[in-house]
């Protein structure tokens, strides 16, 4: 283990890891899945489910080890950098584990970044940075944004791409006994192989065949939740400038957890920050749906690079 690491407590619930390329497999024309490694003496990460995010630190000109790891305030110090001299990092998914080796799914049609284009070329044995939940936390460790009521009666999960990964998790993580709808938007049609099948779930993919990104979305989900919730205009949503703030509300209680006990639907969109908008105020303002049951996030946006 390096010096670096020894200085961070074993009781932080976040940790930097590094990892290696162990495998690489393209599961469909969009995604490309990478099954990492730890490295020797490196901390072991959790898996606490759902939408877990992690942040992906690939090589750059900057190098992985100009990450500054050994703060516990790291974005703080990674801000305080020189621009020219800050990795660029991504935010993903944990998708899986395979032993203790973590698997990611990247989408390669998605847009353009350091991290999509180290994907397109990146080798086995690379190696790369992860910062995710610390394994020997008890947690909560936070990250996780899908938080349903107890009680739901149908769950709306939309999204682009760059949520495909998360939303593949949702599905397979929910019980048989779980209802809902699953709405994509994806470069290819032959991208609908990546989300796996759910009793209680109808997925649709909307293949984007050229159209401006998140239109075909806009234009799905909200006449599918038109057809799963009977309309009652509610009041209008407070406006979010997505050139400038972040766009991201998960409705909870005061310990974290679900905001509702129960709820008819529970609503869980995630994508590109203009069509998640768009989305949003059709099912508040339209249709009526209570606000504590929408959970939204704003991947990315369009022409902003993720910490820009």
């Amino acid at each position: 283990m390096s010096a670096e690491a020894l200085t961070r407590p074993s009781t932080e619930p976040w940790i930097f890891t590094r990892m290696a390329v162990e495998r690489i497999e393209d599961l469909t024309p969009t995604f490309r899945r990478f099954v990492l490694r730890r490295l020797d003496g490196e901390p072991l990460l959790a898996d606490p489910g759902f939408d877990q995010r992690i942040k992906v630190v690939p090589p750059s000109p900057q190098g992985i080890d100009a990450m500054p790891t050994h703060h516990l305030e790291w974005y703080a110090a990674w801000r305080a950098m020189p621009e020219a001299e800050r990795p660029p990092f991504r935010t993903y998914t944990i998708r899986g584990f395979a032993g203790d080796s973590l698997i990611v799914d990247f989408a390669l049609h998605g847009p353009d970044g350091p991290a999509a284009r180290w994907a397109v070329s990146a080798s086995v044995g690379d190696e790369l940075l992860v910062l995710g939940p610390h394994a020997e936390h008890p947690g909560p460790h936070g990250g996780i944004d899908f938080v349903p009521p107890a009680e739901c009666s149908h769950h709306l999960l939309a999204g682009d791409e760059t949520a495909a990964p998360a939303i593949a998790r949702i599905i397979e993580q929910l019980p048989p006994t779980a209802r809902g709808t699953a709405v994509l938007e994806l470069p290819d049609a032959a991208d609908a192989d990546y989300l796996p099948a759910h009793p209680g779930f109808e997925v649709r993919v909307l293949p984007r065949d050229g159209r401006p990104r998140g239109e075909a979305l806009v234009e799905g989900v909200c006449r599918i939740a038109t057809e799963l919730v009977e309309a009652a205009p509610g009041a209008e949503p407070e406006e979010v400038d997505v050139d400038r703030d972040l766009l991201w509300e998960v409705p909870r209680n005061a310990r974290g957890g679900a905001a509702l006990k129960s709820a008819p639907l529970y609503a869980w969109l995630a994508g590109e920050a203009g069509a998640i908008t768009a989305i949003r105020r059709h099912l508040v303002k339209e249709l009526g749906v209570d606000r504590r049951a929408v959970a939204f996030m704003g991947y990315w946006r369009q022409g902003r690079a993720e910490n820009s």
